[in-house]
């Protein structure tokens, strides 16, 4: 077991990471945020699982306000069936930041990602794994017979899902859910993005067409509720908008021309009123046609300052992620 307490870069170089010969047949990534109570259990039975070839455990603890970090520690450290790296984050950056920093330190030939609150039954991995290897898809998506998120989480899902339809280029109707399974060489050509704001679904849109589904049990969240707040749900919508397409764009420029055709209908209108009849201008009518073209102008400065906005912080590097720590359990090699 090795522990490496300073902060490293945001992209850092893992060696091993990208060896032609995988250490195991699976990696295992979890990003972990207020799991301290549940992430024990998921463990405990990832660690019993039968994969042939061998698989290991990645948790990435993303700035979690709880205990999350040092239960993460005692697990890496800890006497387990299996390798347990724990990747600690200096801070909360999001649920898909903390994948790819896991994916930085996977050493499988392929990788499941899934979420630690213990609704994916832990003993599908292995079903999930053997389905895409078997398969030969780049990628497997599961989805489930019955969801047992709340309302809350359902509705933000299918916004979610509906807005990636318009805008990735994806099989329609498929369900992006975050219990997936990846070939290694499609994590690769992820690894290559190093911006700020990934959405790992995108990503994986733009690089293959080979996408599979696999039906999979639904259990009730075991502990705590989501952690996907209303602030978080947003960021994640403007993060599949704005990062993946330039639709938002063209419809601004659309809305624009309608709006501009408008106006030059009524001002015909207004001017013909104005001739043949001896109709009074209106205060209120005028206070309306302000506020309306009003709106739409600042609605589309503030789109285009988005994408400006997500350019910049781009350019100027701000880190995907950043890793305060990783501790390396028994039976991977030290970095």
């Amino acid at each position: 077991m090795t522990s490496k307490d300073d902060i490293t870069g945001p992209r850092m170089a893992i060696p091993g990471a990208t060896s032609d010969a995988p250490a195991f047949a699976l990696s295992i990534v979890v990003p972990v945020y207020n799991g301290a109570k549940s992430v024990p259990d998921l463990v405990a039975a990832l660690s019993e699982l039968d994969v042939p070839g061998g698989h290991e455990i990645i948790l990435v603890d993303d700035g979690s306000p709880d205990e999350s970090a040092e239960v993460c520690r005692a697990l890496a450290r800890q006497d387990c069936p299996v390798p347990v790296t724990a990747v600690l984050l200096s801070r909360n950056f999001g649920e898909h930041n903390a994948v790819m920093a896991g994916l930085h330190h996977v050493r499988g030939a392929y990788v499941v990602t899934m979420d630690d609150d213990l609704q994916n039954p832990p003993g599908e991995v292995t079903r999930l794994f053997e389905a895409t290897r078997d398969g030969g898809h780049d990628v497997l998506y599961t989805y489930y017979a019955v969801k047992q998120h709340s309302s809350y989480r359902n509705l933000g899902s299918w916004l979610a899902n509906r807005t990636a339809d318009l805008v990735l280029d994806k099989p329609r109707g498929l369900y992006l859910s975050s219990f997936r399974c990846l070939r290694r060489g499609l994590v690769d050509q992820l690894l290559a993005y190093d911006g700020p704001f990934p959405y790992v679904d995108g990503l994986i849109s733009q690089v293959t067409q080979s996408i599979g589904t696999l039906e999979v049990a639904h259990l009730p969240r075991a502990e705590g509720r989501s952690n996907y707040t209303l602030r978080r749900l947003v960021r994640l919508w403007l993060t599949i908008l704005l990062n993946f397409s330039t639709l938002p764009l063209r419809i601004s420029s659309i809305l624009g021309l309608a709006m501009s055709a408008l106006g030059l209908l009524l001002a015909v209108a207004v001017v013909f009123e104005r001739l043949f009849f001896d109709v009074p201008l209106g205060w209120g009518s005028l206070m309306s046609a302000l506020l309306v073209f009003s709106g739409v102008q600042l609605l589309m400065l503030g789109l285009i300052g988005e994408y400006l906005g997500r350019t910049y912080l781009s350019v100027n590097r701000k880190p995907q992620f950043v890793v305060r720590t990783v501790v390396e359990g028994a039976g991977r090699p030290s970095a």
